[in-house]
């Protein structure tokens, strides 16, 4: 992939910036990186926020010719930038369903995709990541539990720009005929007891499977059962 960066010092938001772009023409491999974002998003419309300069908040842009490009390119995004973290920091990341990268139990990154029809008739992909980099320690006491970052895991500073340069190599490495055979190895919900926490229900039992579109399968008491969207809590 031919790789275009554009770093900005601020704006709302990478993906819906990209997004507007793509369908202006914006060529795919286009990369829109921030520093800072005063309209960040998470999974479900979530408001999300990090201090300037101490996240990788970058939006990349993939054409596909089908809705199937969504999971695999969030899958790829995801296996790029665990690999990133691996290679730069000396951080082992892991996957969690359906977009979350962690170190232990703790956050370290979240992948947003969206997509935008595109007058070719190809389908514009833009996946988002928010990466902890370079976080000011200690953390703020409400998010210490639950979040981390590379520099505090691997106890020194870790360069954005070279995170990202580390994620783009490892996505230009990616054998794609074998992408989700690798993300299912990857996954580290496979194999847990978790509660899966949706609107109006909620589910407990082992994540035996993931699918090629990305669903989740939850073997229950009751049975198997196909989960596409909600919370997953890893229980052990």
């Amino acid at each position: 992939m031919a790789w275009i960066v554009q770093w900005e010092e601020e704006t709302g938001s990478t993906n819906a910036d990209l997004l507007a772009a793509a369908r202006l023409g914006a060529a795919p491999g286009t990369v829109l990186v921030a520093d800072h974002q005063t309209a960040g998003r998470g999974r479900l419309g979530r408001r999300w926020e990090a201090p300037p300069g101490s996240s990788l908040l970058a939006s990349l842009l993939f054409h596909s010719a089908s809705s199937e490009g969504l999971h695999r390119h969030t899958q790829a995004v995801a296996l790029a930038a665990a690999e990133a973290c691996r290679n730069v920091a000396r951080v082992d990341a892991v996957l969690k369903w359906p977009n979350d990268l962690l170190v232990g139990s703790r956050k370290v990154a979240g992948v947003l995709a969206e997509t935008a029809p595109l007058p070719s008739g190809a389908l514009a992909v833009v996946v988002g990541i928010g990466l902890n980099v370079s976080w000011p320690a200690p953390l703020p006491p409400d998010l210490a539990p639950t979040m981390t970052a590379l520099n505090i895991e691997a106890g020194r500073d870790v360069d954005r720009a070279e995170v990202l340069r580390a994620m783009l190599d490892a996505l230009d490495s990616l054998d794609w005929a074998q992408l989700h055979s690798r993300y299912r190895a990857e996954l580290d919900t496979l194999g847990r007891t978790v509660r899966v926490e949706r609107v109006g229900e909620v589910l407990e039992g082992a994540a035996v499977d993931v699918k090629v579109d990305g669903t989740l399968v939850v073997r229950t008491r009751s049975g198997d059962r196909e989960v596409t969207t909600g919370d997953v809590v890893h229980l052990r």
